[in-house]
């Protein structure tokens, strides 16, 4: 399934400092190796033995990325990330901690939607993404209907998605539009579903900034 983002268009920076020289040396040695297909695929052909394929969708530095995966060594991971920074910060913590089950998509998370098959994966996370606060912005923002259309796809039923922000407006604009996705449906009976940071969460160094302007928020959808 194609999206309709003819020609695709990621905004915001893709590179800012200088990449430091062990993480540009990964740049040319590690991710060629961990990259996915640039034609469709099937997630979890990409790992011998592979139980599930989890996906998350601007994984920032990668520290949730690489704890996640370290916690489970039996289940593949993609990580998409367009900020080149953040690829090398990520690649550094995949080789510290000697992870054989992620593979990486170093661009836009839309084009890689594009190219998994339906009922795909068992969890997707979108964590604290960019959230382009100023109304004349929000066209930018990575959730809108089609690409939450796009993650209702390529989950699987009883599959799970989870989405994070420290701003009160991407929160309601996020809800809104995830629970407006086929399929989707928002687990949470009660505030403390939202308001406490989930079990199996990975708090990072850009959450603990508290960049926002709430108390980060956590919806968990299930997939029907």
């Amino acid at each position: 399934m194609t999206l309709p983002h003819p020609p695709l268009r990621s905004y915001g920076r893709l590179k800012s400092r200088p990449i430091k020289p062990r993480q540009a040396a990964l740049m040319d040695t590690l991710l060629p190796s961990l990259r996915v297909p640039q034609a469709p695929f099937e997630p979890r052909a990409l790992m011998a033995g592979a139980a599930e394929a989890w996906l998350e969708i601007g994984f920032g530095g990668g520290e949730h990325l690489a704890a996640q995966a370290a916690r489970r060594p039996d289940v593949l991971f993609i990580g998409a990330e367009p900020f080149q920074n953040g690829v090398a910060s990520a690649l550094r913590h995949i080789e510290a901690a000697k992870l054989a089950n992620v593979r990486v998509h170093d661009g836009d998370a839309r084009e890689l939607l594009a190219r998994i098959p339906d009922a795909s994966l068992e969890r997707i996370f979108v964590l604290f993404p960019d959230p382009w606060p100023k109304a004349r912005h929000h066209k930018r923002r990575l959730l809108q209907r089609d690409t939450a259309a796009e993650l209702a796809r390529v989950l699987k039923a009883g599959g799970r998605l989870r989405f994070a922000s420290d701003w009160a407006n991407y929160v309601d604009w996020s809800l809104e539009i995830l629970s407006g996705a086929p399929g989707l449906t928002w687990t949470a009976e009660q505030a403390s579903d939202w308001r406490t940071p989930p079990a199996d969460h990975v708090t990072t160094r850009y959450e603990e900034k508290r960049l926002g302007d709430c108390e980060p928020v956590f919806l968990d959808f299930v997939k029907g």
